[in-house]
């Protein structure tokens, strides 16, 4: 994995032809489904404010939650539904377990087909505007009504839903203890969707001072900051690895630790490393997964929290669920993961050997488009409108693929 300080800013977007390949990939994955939702444990929250981002927003209260329980917020890739992800990861039957809430904010078609929060949309990723303003006022809601400690509010979400819960985390930092981030991005490095996909595959992202600089401008927090773990495969082809390194700088000034990490180790054939702050407690955590393309790490084998393989839910030997709630302190460091079936026979996910069954998203080729261009004319250079004509087929590319909210 390449490191953070190696990641050069490109000056430009990828070619459009690169843009719209990837955009035929996110319209193949339309047709895919989460996990079955039949038997799931959510109910819906009603009434929980103006919900300016127009989101769902769904619950589990295990039965005799004790008042002044935590509260995790987790939110959902693209694609998948709050009640797909919540059976795939295991976060339910880990509440059921220890004693905590869950809330489940839920994307509408409506607002993208493919089911993503607009983390990169400046609409819905600022503090007091759209999605991040629905989720914020769906916690309050929650929080109110069932009595939830305010002091210990996680958040974590895969991909687009990562990316989301580093918003969350840069907009309402006073608001959580801490997060995990499961192959998503820094907040602040894309208001378009061009630049989304450009920040996704690690180009073009900020360097390290302009990435804490959009971190501690997106509030008016000064601290104590909430803690930060993060999770990504080394083999994922639709959000780069760099956007992990990216993270940890976006987070370390504020965290209060240095450039270094404190400890390396492997876990579950996974490398972990931790940055510590001053007072030695664990600030910042990574969990990098060799092989693993883009998914949440699960280990079905392990009960409670070890999660169920499904599209984007990747049996790779590690139950992340677990690791996370053992992080924010949901359940005891000492405790040991109970193994309740023998490991399958190795096989592959995305071209790597691991213990567990292949899960992976289609792979779609796309047809190549290229943009009208003159003789050694680049793209800067490119008449008026001809970048006119451009742009609309990308708009319209990405209101197909989902990507952008309909007019």
């Amino acid at each position: 994995m390449k490191p953070f300080s190696d990641t050069k800013a490109l000056p430009g977007m990828r070619s459009l032809s690169d843009t719209l390949a990837r955009l035929s990939t996110f319209r193949g994955m339309q047709g895919m489904t989460a996990a079955p939702e039949s038997g799931s444990r959510l109910v819906e929250l009603k009434d929980f404010g103006s919900n300016p981002g127009a989101l769902k927003a769904l619950t589990h209260v295990p039965p005799g939650l004790s008042a002044g329980a935590p509260l995790v917020v987790v939110l959902h890739g693209c694609t998948q539904t709050a009640a797909g992800y919540d059976r795939g990861s295991g976060w339910s039957a880990l509440a059921e377990r220890h004693g905590f809430a869950l809330l489940y904010p839920e994307q509408s078609r409506a607002n993208n087909p493919n089911g993503c929060f607009n983390w990169f949309d400046p609409r819905d990723a600022r503090r007091d505007a759209g999605e991040a303003m629905s989720i914020r006022q769906m916690i309050e809601a929650f929080s109110v009504r069932h009595g939830t400690d305010p002091k210990r509010i996680f958040v974590t979400g895969l991909s687009a839903g990562g990316a989301m819960s580093t918003t969350m985390l840069a907009c309402y930092p006073e608001l959580f203890a801490g997060g995990a981030i499961v192959a998503g991005l820094p907040f602040g490095v894309a208001n378009t969707v061009p630049e989304a996909f450009d920040r996704m595959r690690g180009h073009g992202l900020p360097a390290e001072a302009e990435l804490q600089a959009r971190l501690q401008g997106a509030s008016s927090h000064k601290g104590p900051w909430p803690k930060i773990s993060v999770w990504h495969g080394t083999s994922d082809a639709t959000v780069g690895d760099a956007n992990m390194e990216a993270i940890v700088a976006q987070w370390r000034a504020v965290e209060g630790v240095p450039q270094q990490p404190a400890r390396t180790e492997t876990v579950n054939g996974a490398t972990r490393r931790v940055w510590r702050d001053a007072e030695g407690r664990d600030r910042i955590e990574t969990y990098s997964i060799p092989g693993m393309g883009h998914g949440t790490p699960l280990d079905p084998r392990v009960a409670e929290g070890g999660g169920v393989a499904a599209p984007y839910m990747l049996d790779a030997g590690i139950a992340s669920t677990r690791h996370i709630a053992r992080f924010f302190g949901l359940i005891p460091a000492g405790e040991a993961d109970a193994v309740v079936a023998p490991r399958a026979e190795p096989r592959t996910i995305e071209g790597t050997r691991v213990d567990g069954p292949r899960v992976q998203a289609p792979r779609v080729q796309a047809p190549r488009v290229d943009a009208p261009r003159g003789p050694s004319q680049p793209a800067a250079a490119q008449p008026a409108d001809t970048l006119s004509r451009v742009g609309k087929v990308i708009e319209d590319a990405l209101r197909a693929a989902g990507l952008m909210k309909r007019p």
